[in-house]
């Protein structure tokens, strides 16, 4: 399996990880929110694991996490002051965790686990198929919530395409369910996703594999019976 397609499915930051959870519930009421946290999130990504990655070997080990931290947090800055002059309304609404993606855990952990120890080109990768991740979740969460809460999807895109945005908006049933919008909504039709991902896999959920340590023992004992004298 590539770099990409295993960041991206198999160890979704969101599904598979349960990373990045307190921006995807506030964030995705809707898909253009949705959509912008995740482009925000795709250019931080890019940029903090191509940087590490490219001076890894420069950085000493016991500055090594506080470095990491001043890298994303540049990167987040730099999407901050985009989406400030490119999509000032949409940012207004999603500040808050713009700002916070640099104390994201899912960001971090795939610097420290990924970016740090491989050259710039597999850590690339590694950040765009964690970056396509959290984006499918993302937008999979903000147009479930956005359909049932207001029976159309789309809503409020010229705030980040433009004006001509506007008439992309889609109307498919009439009314919707207010409870999707809040956030208890949030939980329910997270956990829900959560649960449906899990049974499209084939594993319910919390269910893992045994580790080496779990089934270590079970070998020695098999190999003590096979040889008991008494036997």
């Amino acid at each position: 399996m590539s770099v990409f397609r295993h960041s991206a499915l198999a160890n979704n930051p969101v599904w598979a990880q349960l990373l990045g959870l307190c921006p995807l519930l506030a964030v995705s009421s809707s898909v253009v929110n949705a959509l912008g946290l995740a482009l925000a999130s795709t250019l931080v990504l890019l940029g903090a694991n191509g940087s590490i990655a490219l001076v890894r070997h420069r950085i000493p080990a016991f500055a090594r996490l506080p470095c990491f931290v001043l890298i994303i947090a540049t990167f987040t800055t730099l999407a901050m002051l985009l989406m400030q002059a490119f999509a000032f309304e949409l940012y207004l609404r999603i500040a808050l965790f713009i700002q916070i993606i640099v104390t994201n855990c899912m960001i971090l952990g795939r610097a420290e686990a990924f970016a740090s120890r491989q050259p710039v080109i597999p850590a690339l990768k590694d950040a765009a198929g964690t970056a396509a991740g959290f984006a499918l979740a993302l937008l999979a969460l903000g147009a479930t919530r956005e359909l049932i809460a207001s029976g159309g999807l789309f809503a409020g895109m010229d705030t980040l395409f433009g004006p001509t945005a506007a008439s992309w908006q889609l109307s498919l049933i009439d009314g919707g369910l207010l409870l999707a919008a809040l956030p208890p909504g949030a939980f329910i039709i997270a956990g829900l996703l959560l649960a449906a991902g899990q049974a499209l896999a084939g594993r319910p959920a919390g269910a893992r594999r045994p580790t080496t340590e779990q089934t270590e023992p079970i070998k020695q004992t098999e190999q003590t019976t096979d040889t008991d004298p008494a036997a």
